[in-house]
């Protein structure tokens, strides 16, 4: 499984909403169990799990803007940053915006046809805000693939790479 939710990373989110997997320390996998396995046991069959895991792949494929593209792409999109504050203070695409109670009370109130770009640190989460924010009828929303990590590295390299340490 882990090698799943490393080639599929919105894998865990689609197992779990069709399937109640992998959210909760009742249905929980570990990354060293086979697809087969975690179906055999589900009572699922394996081809129809990873033909859901392939079908919310191409989903997910399909709100993800490459770092190039975008750049190509930068003034059709408001340019919001999901990252803390402290992180958007640090290092930041310039002409985005930090994400905030009220930016998301003007986003969600204003134009639903207004293209929005998300980016957080590596692109793990920004998908999942996607779908909130798509799901509240901003349809024209998007995910930078692989976040600001991304970007540095594949199109401005003026903007500092980091890696967050959390102590234990």
């Amino acid at each position: 499984m882990g090698r799943i939710i490393e080639a599929l990373p919105g894998a865990k989110r689609a197992l779990f909403a069709a399937y109640h997997l992998g959210g909760c320390q009742s249905c929980a996998f570990s990354d060293d169990e086979s697809l087969a396995d975690l179906s055999a046991r589900s009572g699922l069959e394996a081809d129809e799990v990873l033909a859901h895991l392939l079908a919310s792949h191409q989903h997910d494929f399909s709100m993800w803007l490459d770092p190039a593209e975008a750049a190509g792409r930068r003034q059709e999109f408001r340019w919001i940053d999901l990252r803390t504050r402290e992180e958007h203070e640090a290092v930041v695409i310039p002409g985005s915006e930090l994400f905030t109670q009220a930016l998301q009370q003007e986003l969600f109130a204003g134009d639903p046809e207004r293209r929005i770009l998300l980016y957080d640190h590596r692109g793990g989460s920004a998908l999942d805000q996607v779908a909130w924010f798509r799901g509240h009828g901003l349809k024209e929303t998007y995910a930078l693939r692989g976040g600001i990590d991304a970007w540095a590295s594949e199109v401005d390299p003026s903007v500092r790479r980091y890696r967050l340490e959390i102590d234990p």
